[in-house]
């Protein structure tokens, strides 16, 4: 399993409270600091059943200085999306977990980091 995190990020740090409170195996990965390429992104979101628009942090200054509020969310600008996440990992929604049986989640809740867990 593996873990994207701000560490700046409270919502990063209470989903790796979980984890460690449940044991659980991970790599962190610190995705401003390691960005994820394009095509980790197109992996990520197919694990997650989203578009890059769903985990693109709108609220952040550079998603002002793109004009992203104006970019059409439809599959002929999704690579556009995509390309601007990779560029700007400040963007990307945190904490996303990828786990080992293929699922992903999007951990900013006790339960959804949970749920990513094996049964034991």
């Amino acid at each position: 399993m593996e873990i994207w995190i701000n560490p700046d990020c409270s919502k990063c740090r209470s989903a790796l409270s979980v984890l460690d409170a449940e044991s659980a195996d991970y790599t962190v990965r610190r995705y401003l600091d390691d960005p994820p390429s394009e095509q980790e992104l197109r992996d990520v979101l197919g694990r997650l059943g989203l578009e890059p628009w769903d985990i693109t942090r709108t609220g952040e200054s550079v998603a002002a200085g793109l004009g992203l509020d104006g970019w059409p969310r439809d599959a002929s600008n999704r690579e556009r999306w995509i390309a601007a996440l990779a560029a700007h990992p400040a963007l990307i929604q945190r904490p996303i977990i990828t786990a080992d049986d293929g699922s992903a989640i999007v951990g900013r809740t006790e339960d959804a980091v949970r749920s990513v867990l094996p049964d034991r």
